[in-house]
């Protein structure tokens, strides 16, 4: 049980920021995000000590944190959408100005990212923000890397045309 301990840990170790930043960006509050960050790694857990041969634990961790999200706005009734809190994601070396344009850029990233469809957000986090190879996610997503790439392109122009209309009405 120890070694399985080691292993989980290392696991854990490797994804708890990226897995939390997917679902912080996803979901309303940092509260929200760190509660369903932490569960997600419980069910992790949970499976992982009763059966050791995960193929792919950061994609398992993957699903489970996608199906928890599902659930939060299940469980909540509300639409999903994406508040204009200040973002952890912001440099805290940097001066208060750019301080203010990253998280103003970034709240305007998160509206409109909260605009696409699950699919595309999630491609768009793990490969912008949690900086994953088109491999790693065609591997999570059980696709090829050809199919991969022509759904991040697609996920992009959404989320540009998003930001362009967001950009005209502001």
């Amino acid at each position: 049980m120890k070694k399985l301990k080691q292993v989980f840990s290392k696991i854990y170790d490797e994804n708890i920021n990226k897995i939390y930043r997917f679902i912080y960006l996803k979901v309303n509050s940092q509260e929200t995000a760190e509660d369903l960050c932490s569960e997600t790694f419980l069910k992790g857990w949970q499976v992982f000590k009763s059966n050791k041969n995960i193929e792919n634990p950061q994609a398992f961790l993957y699903q489970i944190a996608r199906n928890l999200v599902i659930d939060h706005y299940r469980e909540k009734a509300r639409t999903q959408t994406v508040s204009p809190e200040s973002s952890p994601i912001a440099d805290p070396s940097a001066d208060l100005e750019g301080a203010a344009l990253v998280n103003l850029e970034m709240d305007a990233i998160k509206t409109a990212l909260a605009d696409l469809r699950n699919d595309y957000q999630e491609v768009i986090i793990w490969h912008y923000v949690n900086d994953y190879s088109v491999p790693e996610i065609a591997k999570m997503m059980g696709k090829s890397e050809g199919a991969t790439r022509v759904q991040l392109h697609r996920a992009l122009k959404a989320l540009k045309d998003k930001m362009a209309v967001t950009v005209q009405t502001s």
